[in-house]
């Protein structure tokens, strides 16, 4: 095999800068130091951003599928391509640096693209965004391992990499320890002063304390600013620091991108544009096929698998930021630098073009046979001829439920899933299930919709729910339909789409816990049915009045998705709402729930009501109105 640097079109590079905005173009801003130095600044910025989301309950909580898959998948894709690389003649601390770059995905595009085509809520599509988001955390350890790969040898490597370890860890504790005692105590204390000036003055001063830090240490001044991060991401002040950090890091990181943009020479791309194409190729196959397989092996049914997979093939911008670090350190050479740099270009301009297909390609796939689905019986023609029963989309756990108390009652039903082996499982137990999605209008039409009695969704994929429920309503406006949601999020759209019932797992499961305590401390059973009853009636409006979580489960509902909620505001002394009447405010949120003043909670205070400094008032409405209502209490804006 020809060694890459070696590649015809690569020992003619032109790595100079020419006289022709950047030193490969117009020349009118030089590549200089100072400029890659501020540029760097971006990145410290932004992984202490990704710090804030990645606090440790919430990593905690993320140890099972996102972790190990996250893990998994970054390892992998370094070391098969990696291992490529080598193979092809690159000296290793080169191959390694490629396979680190090709192992990135772009949050930014992924996330976006998911959104805009409605699949962010979607089995694939909330995989797919969590592990993206985990990658941002492994380019950490890769920007303390690349500098050190410059030192050459096995041997040189080892001993830096391994005090390089060990001062990450000294580093995380120093500033774990700083963070339970030191940062929190001191953000209540600026936070006191309210002025908003400094307490962005104290955000920028934690994150370059901490970057300045790991940088003495020898270690990335990035690693630093994630570290500080992660411990004020565990703080009520999370979405604050975040809003004041934001500014300085959208500035810091578009000249971060810019200073990529300088590095790509435009006028040898003729030249390498042959190893460039081949490189994105090499990308984007070798991730789909990497992620798929470890999803498959983690349980996940591989139609979805292999949606996760096309979703995670792009290259992302951490991989040019691995990029940068690697030329300032002299691990790779200025000629690979431009094919993998062009590489990663290319993916990220298909990257749309694939995730908007991703559902069409994989089921180009699922049209071939495969092992994971073979022997999984389809539904056939005449299953159209049944008449008055069930169709159950989805026979998971839910499903199964459903299909369970169908089959005691005497109810005929038929069930379709998209996991091979539970239905070859369940169609060798004799129960009428089927390998097929429930989404798509032929099957749906094979499971005779037009005789049928009710439509139970039982999955919990919103995208497809609605697609079904647009296509159920046009040809049978008449049909019951029951759709299962993980949460209330989807409740109000998915009645406005068509459904006779949405049922939020969650909330049904607290309304059964809620009857179970009362039963168990005395409660008469016709008190505790009624209020059952009437929770379920007003579409579970009072379970909605729900307190955020600051550490949300990867998949669930945060307070950036739910419409409304409760949120508790504590007016300190000198706020403007201490001493004036509740009803004089005029407060935009949806209404005051209840007052706490000594640790006495009064419930629904009355608009006669005059605050005092100390008061806890509890607030139910919207992110927006919340946001004016406590600005209205403490400053009076």
């Amino acid at each position: 095999m020809m060694p890459i640097a070696k590649l015809p079109g690569l020992t003619s590079v032109r790595m100079q800068p020419s006289k022709h905005v950047g030193p490969h173009a117009l020349g009118l801003v030089p590549d200089s130091e100072q400029t890659r130095l501020l540029a760097q600044f971006g990145i410290v910025f932004l992984l202490f951003t990704v710090g804030l989301n990645f606090s440790l309950p919430q990593i905690i909580a993320m140890r099972h599928h996102v972790f190990g898959l996250g893990t998994a998948q970054v390892v992998l894709t370094t070391a098969v391509v990696a291992l490529v690389a080598w193979l092809s003649g690159l000296p290793f601390a080169a191959a390694f640096v490629v396979g680190a770059v090709f192992a990135q995905s772009s949050t930014t595009i992924i996330s976006k693209q998911l959104n805009d085509q409605g699949e962010d809520q979607t089995r694939h599509g909330r995989l797919a965004v969590a592990m993206s988001v985990f990658q941002d955390v492994t380019a950490v350890p890769f920007v303390v391992i690349i500098p050190v790969l410059a030192l050459g040898t096995a041997g040189a490597i080892a001993l830096p990499l391994g005090m390089a370890a060990l001062k990450a860890i000294g580093a995380f504790i120093v500033i774990f320890v700083l963070g339970r005692w030191v940062l929190k105590p001191l953000f209540h204390e600026v936070a006191a002063r309210q002025s908003s000036e400094l307490f962005t003055l104290t955000v920028l001063l934690v994150t370059l304390a901490a970057a300045a830090a790991t940088e003495y240490l020898g270690l990335s001044m990035a690693l630093g600013a994630f570290l500080a991060g992660m411990m004020l991401g565990d703080t009520e002040f999370r979405h604050q620091v975040e809003s004041s950090i934001r500014p300085f890091r959208d500035v810091l990181l578009g000249l971060f991108f810019v200073t990529i943009g300088m590095l790509i020479d435009l006028s040898i791309l003729p030249e390498i544009w042959f190893w460039a194409l081949a490189g994105a190729v090499v990308l984007l196959v070798s991730k789909v096929i990497l992620v798929t397989i470890i999803a498959v092996v983690a349980n996940i049914d591989p139609r979805t698998a292999l949606r996760t997979g096309i979703v995670m093939a792009v290259g992302g911008e951490f991989g040019f930021a691995l990029l940068a670090i690697a030329l300032g350190a002299t691990v790779i050479s200025p000629e690979l630098a431009q094919v993998a740099l062009y590489s990663v270009l290319f993916s990220m301009v298909v990257a749309p073009l694939l995730i908007s297909n991703n559902g069409w390609l994989a089921g180009r796939a699922f049209s071939l046979p495969i092992a994971s689905a073979e022997g999984a019986p389809r539904p056939g023609e005449s299953l159209s001829q049944l008449s008055d029963h069930v169709i159950i989309g989805g026979y998971g756990r839910v499903g199964q439920n459903v299909g369970r108390a169908f089959e005691e009652e005497k109810v005929p039903y038929v069930a379709v899933d998209l996991d091979g082996a539970r239905v070859r499982e369940s169609h060798a137990a004799g129960l009428p299930v089927y390998y097929a999605d429930s989404s798509e209008h032929s099957v749906i039409e094979a499971l005779g919709v037009r005789k049928a009695r009710l439509l139970v969704i039982a999955h919990d994929d919103v995208t497809a729910a609605r697609r079904l429920l647009v296509y159920v309503r046009s040809i049978r406006p008449d049909l019951p339909i029951m759709v299962r949601t993980r949460d209330e999020t989807h409740v109000d759209e998915l009645l406005e789409m068509g459904a006779t019932e949405v049922v939020p797992e969650t909330i049904e499961a607290s309304i059964m816990i809620a009857s179970q305590a009362l039963l168990l401390v005395g409660v008469p059973m016709n008190r505790v049915i009624r209020r059952m009853r009437t929770l379920q009636s007003n579409r579970y409006q009072l379970m909605r009045e729900m307190f955020p979580t600051e550490h949300p489960i990867v998949g669930a509902a945060d307070e950036m998705t739910v419409k409304e909620r409760l949120h508790t505001v504590v007016l300190p002394d000198g706020a403007h709402a201490v001493g004036k009447r509740l009803g004089d405010l005029e407060l935009e949120c949806r209404e005051v729930q209840s007052l706490i003043r000594d640790n006495v909670r009064q419930p629904h205070p009355g608009p006669d009501t005059v605050l005092q400094a100390g008061d806890g008032i509890v607030l139910f409405g919207g992110s927006k109105g919340l946001k004016k209502c406590e600005k209205r209490l403490i400053s009076g804006v």
